[in-house]
């Protein structure tokens, strides 16, 4: 499957980015260019907000990559709270210049779709992997290997999406979701992976490495 059968631009802000069009189109017919100038500013943001760019998957099925673009905000241990047992976090923060396009971390199947209403805390806050509004995935391998990927919403995203259900087969780096303006991925991974990111470090979804599964 080709994981990117979708325009460079999100259809999530077709609908955002015509308004903005529209609106500074008015201005400046109305009140010319200089009136109409920070609203073309604001159709230029929207416009950068929702790209969507097609990126490359690194060869071989034992890297973890990344879920989202964004900074690393967390990377420490804890017990996977949708699969009850010893997992490494690892939290992916975006901020409203990052691509807010969520793709799979490895190919796997959906054994899990689990959504959790909550709050709206800024998503650089650890506590907001509990506390806030939130939408899990459990993905299993074909070698048998489970993880989770949990979307969840920060101080000014009010939207997640998820494309995706139980039983549906995604392939690395494949869209499977998206949420708006600001948010955070968590990555719980078995504590046996080696990792490949730490604290700081700023990824790309699907083309930087996270971690890798241990040999067989």
């Amino acid at each position: 499957m080709n994981p990117y059968p979708h325009p460079i631009i999100a259809r999530e802000g077709w609908f955002y980015l015509g308004l903005a069009s529209a609106v500074a189109l008015a201005v400046q017919v109305l009140a010319g260019i200089v009136w109409a100038a920070p609203f073309w500013l604001v159709t230029l943001f929207v416009l950068q907000f929702f790209r969507d760019p097609a990126r490359p998957v690194p060869a071989g099925d034992q890297w973890i990559l990344s879920p989202a673009d964004g900074r690393i905000v967390a990377v420490l241990p804890c017990t996977d709270p949708y699969l009850q047992r010893p997992a490494v976090k690892i939290s992916v923060f975006m901020n409203v210049f990052n691509v807010h396009s969520n793709r799979s971390p490895v190919a796997g199947t959906v054994r899990q779709v689990v959504y959790h209403p909550g709050q709206f805390l800024n998503a650089d806050l650890d506590k907001a992997s509990e506390a806030n509004e939130r939408n899990a995935l459990v993905l299993e391998t074909p070698a048998g290997r489970e993880l989770t990927c949990v979307q969840v919403a920060g101080l000014i995203a009010r939207r997640i999406l998820c494309y995706v259900k139980v039983g549906d087969v995604l392939q690395p780096g494949q869209r499977y979701g998206f949420i708006r303006f600001g948010s955070r991925v968590d990555l719980y991974l078995p504590p046996e992976v080696r990792l490949r990111a730490a604290i700081g470090d700023t990824v790309k979804a699907t083309t930087s490495i996270l971690a890798e599964w241990p040999s067989s």
